[in-house]
């Protein structure tokens, strides 16, 4: 599969991924709204209109961000068949020369915090992702109460529900 698709398949399924759970966070926040005498469907089909145009607004800047900043190889016309300009070689990991390497590290963390980077400075810039609310089976009115009582739920711990 050609990297384009590959690239674009996958940004769209981690947008799509997060947009379900802002839709199980907008499902949770919308059942108070009948407290307020409004409606919760109506606020929630237009807030859910609005996340879904910014989960597709920011999919397209994101997808046209990586395909212009991507090094991908370019096709030539020439005559009746495309060519590609330098044939596609695999990518091997070069090895690196530790030999001229020296180890300061003592050196650099004696002389305090404020001389040179350090494991301490570094900040992850990749967000942190919700994990996806999980529900537990639901128990019936009338159901033997979970806490082993012998009595239905309804009259024992679901009374205050």
């Amino acid at each position: 599969m050609p990297l384009k698709r590959t690239a674009t398949l996958a940004f769209i399924d981690d947008a799509w991924k997060e947009h379900l759970r802002a839709m199980d966070d907008l499902k949770q926040s919308v059942q108070t709204a009948h407290y307020e005498q409004k409606d919760p469907l109506v606020i929630y089909k237009g807030e859910a209109y609005n996340l879904f145009r910014q989960m597709d607004s920011g999919v397209n800047k994101e997808i046209v961000n990586f395909l212009c900043h991507a090094d991908l190889p370019a096709e030539q016309n020439t005559g009746n068949s495309a060519q590609v300009a330098a044939p596609i070689r695999e990518g091997r990991e070069k090895k690196t020369d530790m030999s001229r390497m020296r180890a300061n590290k003592e050196q650099i963390d004696a002389a305090g915090s404020d001389y040179a980077a350090n494991e301490n400075d570094y900040i992850d810039p990749t967000p942190v992702k919700q994990e996806p609310i999980k529900v537990g089976p639901k128990i019936g009115r009338n159901d033997p109460c979970p806490c082993g009582s012998g009595k239905k739920f309804k009259n024992c711990h679901g009374r205050d529900v």
